[in-house]
């Protein structure tokens, strides 16, 4: 077991935040690009 508990918690605390940071800007980048595929194809429909 950890010798210094509270520390491995903040380590943990701080992955977590980490993690969740990380799939918010996942999320934003797989919407910014299915925007972009939906321009990319009413562009290619409209011309």
């Amino acid at each position: 077991m950890t010798r210094h508990p509270r520390r491995a918690r903040a380590i943990a605390i701080t992955q977590a935040k980490a993690d969740a940071a990380m799939a918010v800007l996942r999320y934003l980048m797989l919407a910014a690009g299915a925007t972009a595929a939906t321009f990319a194809l009413l562009l290619a429909h409209f011309l």
